[in-house]
């Protein structure tokens, strides 16, 4: 299995898009995703790149397995 490593902040957004998550807010740098699913906001910091341990919370936040984010990763 291959290594998660740090992406920028827009591919991120674009895989939370495309498995129904919408934005709700912005705040400075920091954009909220929410789906009616999922219990609690998925906060997306505007990093470029983004670090391994902030994606690693946003795919446990959001519900989205390791190998879902791989296929999610390839179209984005």
């Amino acid at each position: 299995m291959s290594r998660i490593a740090p992406v920028h902040y827009r591919k991120i957004v674009r895989i939370l898009q495309r498995e129904g998550f919408v934005l709700a807010r912005e705040r400075g740098d920091h954009m909220v995703f929410t789906k009616p699913e999922v219990t609690r906001p998925v906060v997306v910091p505007r990093y470029d790149p983004l670090p391994v341990f902030i994606i690693k919370n946003v795919l446990r936040t959001a519900g989205i397995s390791r190998e879902r984010y791989f296929e999610l990763l390839e179209t984005a």
